[in-house]
């Protein structure tokens, strides 16, 4: 009885001391800041946990937060700021035709005869020269054959636009735009020194002009693509080499936009994106383009050389094996040469139907695309050496290239 009585009067010393601490603690913590005894010690605690948020890009309290952002976050923003009025938004209006016993807009054609109606395509460039040069893809304009042309402004105007030049099988193309006033020009980078996993933003108008100046950013994720694209109207499949791939955000209606890398500076022009999976896009480095901005800007036009040869890639002949190619040609990569032009270089170099192409200057090329890609950098007059297979034995030939030339078949140089 007297045991259970001491250790309940020991209890209750116990809260009776707690009590009178944590209250005695709290005056005495309250007394000493009124007396500003404890100031400067809180004070040098305020101060250093404010620096370690500053470091980390936040401080307290609340109502003066300061944000001081780095990394991605600030180049995407200074890019934006530099170059997002040099983006435009590009409006073709084109004709196309529908035979009779069909189909269109819901109506039925049942007299026979066909007719045709406008489609409007919408799509993005950017501004190469201030002069109102405008580099795009060659199926935002439908490949030239267009009625009309509408080009987009940042201050918003709309203002007429000419188609000086296009390529399908560099799907590349230039419209200039005449009495704009104050434009600016995008800087134009070097897209050979482009890394994997380099920085990577694009700008254009996704799913319609609604959506204008969207801007994206991502990674340089793969170098020299190769894709299959299709004509949607013709069905013809066209292979695009040597494509910079990225996880930037590319849909439909950013096709001729640009591709910045962290400088600021266009990398490549977007063309495509893979329709079976996510954060897959292709852009045409600008290398390619640049030979062919600058001749138009000093001439009023573009003449791409060729060596005088119509061909067909090895490689997309799927009905042969890689075995029956190497059996019949020495390799199962490059161009077999269907025909020779009389009056081309490849014919006073000694080129004959039956070659295959393998190397321009020594760089392999497997594709009409991929010949196209190289030369452009070349000027009419210009030679350069080919690496032909002949009867499986590789030989060279020093080609000079000439102006246009003429063939039956569209896969030509």
């Amino acid at each position: 009885m007297k045991k259970g009585i001491s250790q309940l009067i020991a209890i209750l010393l116990i809260a009776v001391i707690a009590f009178g601490c944590g209250f005695g603690g709290a005056y005495a913590y309250n007394f000493a800041v009124d007396k500003g005894w404890i100031a400067a010690a809180e004070t040098g605690r305020t101060a250093q946990s404010e620096e370690k948020q500053e470091a980390s890009g936040t401080v307290t309290p609340a109502d003066n937060i300061s944000i001081n952002t780095s990394g991605d976050i600030t180049i995407a923003e200074a890019i934006a700021d530099k170059t997002m009025p040099s983006v435009v938004g590009i409006s073709t209006v084109a004709e196309q035709t529908y035979s009779g016993f069909g189909g269109f807009g819901g109506f039925w054609n049942f007299g026979g005869g066909g007719g045709t109606y406008d489609t409007t395509m919408i799509g993005t460039g950017v501004i190469v020269d201030k002069a109102g040069y405008i580099l795009t893809n060659s199926h935002v304009v439908n490949d030239g054959d267009t009625k009309s042309v509408t080009v987009s402004l940042y201050d918003g105007s709309d203002v007429e636009g000419t188609v000086l030049w296009n390529d399908s099988t560099l799907d590349l193309a230039v419209v200039k735009i005449e009495d704009t006033g104050d434009l600016i020009a995008a800087e134009l980078g070097d897209s050979d020194t482009v890394k994997i996993g380099a920085y990577a933003a694009a700008i254009g108008n996704p799913l319609g002009l609604e959506f204008e100046r969207s801007m994206s950013q991502g990674i340089i994720s793969g170098l020299n693509r190769s894709i299959e694209v299709s004509d949607g109207s013709s069905g013809k499949t066209t292979t695009m080499e040597g494509l910079m791939q990225t996880d930037a955000t590319i849909n439909s209606g950013n096709s001729g936009g640009p591709l910045f890398n962290s400088k600021g500076q266009v990398i490549g022009i977007n063309t495509a994106k893979a329709s079976s999976g996510e954060g897959m896009g292709f852009a045409i480095p600008i290398n390619v383009a640049k030979p062919i901005v600058e001749q138009i800007k000093a001439s009023g036009n573009y003449e791409r050389p060729y060596i005088g040869i119509s061909g067909i890639s090895l490689q997309e002949q799927q009905q042969y094996s890689s075995d029956a190619l190497i059996e019949q040609f020495g390799t199962d990569k490059g161009i077999y040469v269907a025909s020779v032009s009389p009056n081309g270089g490849a014919a006073a170099a000694g080129l004959q139907q039956g070659d295959v192409i393998t190397e321009v200057n020594g760089v392999e090329v497997g594709t009409m695309n991929k010949l196209n890609q190289e030369l452009v950098q070349y000027a009419i007059g210009d030679s350069v050496t080919l690496t032909v297979m002949r009867d499986k034995t590789a030989q060279s030939f020093e080609v000079q290239l000439a102006g246009v030339a003429i063939f039956d078949d569209t896969e030509k140089n």
